[in-house]
């Protein structure tokens, strides 16, 4: 998890505000909430208040926090303040927008028509929001060495039971640190201050030289976001035989009445974030395990759930809902269970995107399984491959099974290693079993598996060395 959250700011403007003022224009000014549940909304800002204007720019920002991992749902309403009272209840509403703010994040600056409710236009209002992160990105990379430093221990033995000793200390500006350049270190004297005291003749416990000194920039995943790299999600589902035949209640594949099973819910809780950070909202989605008609001969491990090989994409995340049902009752279940190939499809997709030798492109396969997995082995070596690629992937485990083996692949409690003893270049697998989140609220799956998301495409991007894209001019409203 980020140490800190990250924090945005919405600058925001309108044109074409309707005039409730008689002989005048407006007097607007702009309020955002933010959703918190069912159907509250609660206040997080507002702007100043412009007078006698139908096309305001506010100064005032508006100010939240950010979370990859959550839809964010943002309200903006903009009203006519004719009256020295906070309570927006008596002024006129000009219109207002609801969106997230991975739609504003990922668009940089976004324009939409005003709406005074649902589907009825505020006049030819419109509203445009920017969005920018408030950060410090500077970083300082520092070379160091020490000299004549008193001996403490043996040069072998860092107190491992934590019984560190200091052996003195400095205190110095960045200013000083930068006079250092290649050849010519800046020096310092490493104080111990009980020592000091003692002896008038002491010196120093040692020196430090700082050999080279620079300031570099630490790039945030906003940042290349906001610059315009695109989150492609990709999504792998389980068909396999222990599921259990989907026309049987106890399957994980049953439908209940509600047209739900832990797969679709699964598949929505992570689906609604992501979608937000890919323009097209097309997204591949495959099935695993299965025999497929007309023939039902071999089981296949990588096919198009919508039937088309050469366009598995699907529209949106209801696409991929629409598409599961459909196939679900042609398919026969059947094995093993096999991640590789599915895994190394979309890792060759991501080879190809890093060819760009840009920070244009990121990918996230989503893998929804019952964790019954056969080719271990093979799906070590290829995440160990894919650890070097623009890819997370997210595992999610439906049912009861003893997932031991998705742990293994998580590589949280250890480092996941390939068949000959290659470590993987990133930590890049997620896994969470879905009954710990059963009685949990919608957000919360897609929470726990997301929040890694962001540090692993920035880590990514920083292996490489690549710098965010340069965000594109918004165009002309």
């Amino acid at each position: 998890m980020a140490d800190c959250v990250s924090k945005v700011e919405l600058s925001v403007s309108c044109t074409d505000l309707l005039d409730k003022d008689v002989g005048s224009k407006s007097d607007p000014l702009c309020v955002l909430l933010q959703k918190t549940g069912g159907d509250s909304w609660t206040e997080l800002g507002r702007t100043e208040r412009l007078k006698n204007t139908s096309s305001p720019s506010f100064s005032q920002r508006l100010r939240l926090d950010y979370h990859f991992e959550t839809v964010q749902n943002l309200k903006l309403g903009v009203y006519d303040i004719d009256n020295s009272t906070s309570d927006l209840g008596d002024d006129d509403y000009l219109g207002g927008v609801e969106l997230t703010l991975g739609q504003i994040v990922s668009s940089k600056t976004v324009t939409r028509p005003l709406e005074l409710k649902k589907g009825k236009p505020a006049g030819k209002g419109t509203i445009t929001v920017t969005a920018e992160e408030i950060k410090d990105n500077r970083a300082i990379e520092l070379e160091l060495e020490a000299k004549n430093l008193d001996k403490k221990v043996d040069c072998s033995d860092h107190d491992s039971d934590g019984s560190h000793d200091l052996i003195g200390s400095f205190t110095t500006k960045v200013s000083e640190l930068q006079k250092a350049a290649h050849g010519s270190p800046v020096q310092f004297d490493c104080i111990h201050p009980e020592k000091q005291k003692k002896k008038k003749s002491y010196k120093n416990s040692g020196v430090v030289s700082v050999k080279n000194c620079k300031l570099a920039t630490q790039y945030t995943f906003l940042d290349y976001v906001m610059g315009g790299c695109q989150i492609n999600f990709t999504v792998g589902i389980d068909f396999t035989g222990s599921n259990g035949d989907p026309r049987s209640p106890n399957s994980l594949h049953y439908m209940s009445p509600d047209g739900l099973n832990q797969y679709l819910s699964a598949l929505w809780s992570v689906g609604q974030v992501v979608q937000d950070y890919d323009t097209d909202k097309l997204f591949p989605a495959f099935g695993f395990g299965a025999k497929l008609p007309p023939d039902y001969q071999a089981a296949h491990h990588e096919f198009a759930l919508n039937f088309n090989p050469t366009n598995p994409y699907c529209q949106g995340i209801q696409g991929i809902v629409e598409a599961y049902r459909m196939v679900l009752p042609q398919l026969r279940l059947s094995g093993p269970t096999n991640f590789s190939p599915i895994i190394n499809h979309v890792a060759s997709i991501a080879t190809g995107a890093a060819q760009a030798n840009s920070a244009s492109q990121y990918f996230v396969l989503l893998i929804l399984t019952d964790g019954e997995i056969t080719d271990f082995d093979q799906t070590r070596d290829a995440i160990v491959r894919a650890s070097r690629l623009p890819l997370s992937i997210i595992i999610v485990g439906v049912g009861p099974a003893d997932f031991k083996a998705m742990e293994l692949l998580d590589g949280d409690n250890g480092v996941l290693r390939s068949t000959v003893g290659e470590a993987v270049a990133r930590d890049i697998v997620q896994f969470v079993p879905y009954r710990q989140f059963k009685d949990a609220p919608v957000a919360a799956l897609a929470q726990s598996v997301l929040a890694e998301v962001p540090n692993q495409l920035v880590s990514y991007f920083k292996m490489r060395g690549f710098e965010p894209p340069t965000p594109k001019a918004a165009p002309k409203s």
